[in-house]
């Protein structure tokens, strides 16, 4: 990934298609050539392509194989027209990717993102983030990823993805936004194969905040994503970051290098200054990308 809100990150993968998938080999479609992708590593390591939505763009679209599905900030599918149906969904009459890849019958979620809002606010990417391509999309592709290059091979499949499915009401737990409440139905079935994640590896956190510096000196949280663990731990918008953890605050980069290997599920200390005096409170960090 799944921000880094400071603490947000894309967790990307190589295979472009999850385990049951695997299973058995999808052969490239006859007489489809391979389309060369351009790419670019943003300032956070993620893979950042370039996208035109029905003629419109381009916009920025980071590769998250762990996302379900494609998904656009609700701001830039309005700029644009789209018309999502109750459930987010709205379909494309042409996608195109950046080097002319066409991608047929695309569909997208337009939904708002806490971990791309985060990390738009503090500029981490270095360019402005519209949104992800997840399976439901990169599954249609055998694609070759060569660092060393500055283009992604892209090689159609004669393979249609699973669609997806909403998590009934009461089956979520917690209230993170519909991004979070979507399950390929290939994934839905992982517990039938007696296959469970593993508790081992865990993925940056996500804690909900953007930060500007002080022009005297110093950190002070400039926006806070409501319902974010930052919101839940009591942090307020002006609050002057003093220590996250055990790293001192002078600069938004120290509250980056503070961040960045939280994981999720942990919970952190975090002092602030607040009308001249000195508060200490517990975060609780959630699920980035």
């Amino acid at each position: 990934m799944n921000a880094l809100s400071l603490t947000l990150a894309v967790i990307l993968s190589t295979p472009a298609a999850p385990p049951m998938a695997a299973a058995t080999e999808k052969k490239p479609a006859t007489s489809t050539p391979t389309i060369e992708v351009p790419y670019r590593l943003t300032d956070t390591m993620h893979i950042l392509v370039r996208a035109k939505i029905n003629g419109k763009g381009p916009f920025n679209f980071i590769l998250d194989t762990g996302a379900p599905a494609m998904i656009l900030n609700q701001a830039t599918g309005e700029k644009i027209g789209l018309k999502p149906d109750r459930d987010s969904w709205a379909s494309l009459d042409r996608l195109q990717l950046e080097g002319g890849l066409e991608i047929p019958k695309a569909k997208l979620l337009m939904l708002d993102m806490f971990q791309l809002k985060g990390m738009n606010g503090l500029g981490l990417a270095g360019v402005e983030l519209h949104g992800v391509i997840g399976y439901n999309l990169l599954a249609r592709y055998r694609i070759q990823y060569d660092f060393t290059q500055d283009k992604l091979k892209w090689q159609p499949l004669d393979f249609t993805p699973p669609p997806l499915r909403r998590i009934a009401k009461g089956e979520s737990s917690g209230g993170q936004g519909a991004s979070l409440e979507m399950l390929g139905s290939v994934m839905a079935g992982l517990g039938g194969m007696g296959l469970k994640a593993s508790t081992e590896v865990r993925g940056r956190g996500f804690l909900g905040i953007e930060v500007e510096s002080i022009p005297d000196g110093g950190v002070k949280i400039s926006s806070i994503l409501p319902e974010s663990p930052a919101a839940k731990a009591g942090l307020q918008v002006g609050d002057q970051l003093k220590q996250i953890k055990k790293t001192a605050i002078d600069t938004p980069r120290d509250v980056l290098k503070a961040l960045a290997t939280i994981p999720a599920g942990e919970s952190v200390e975090i002092t602030v200054e607040r009308a001249g005096k000195s508060l200490t409170q517990t975060a609780k960090f959630g699920r980035g990308f």
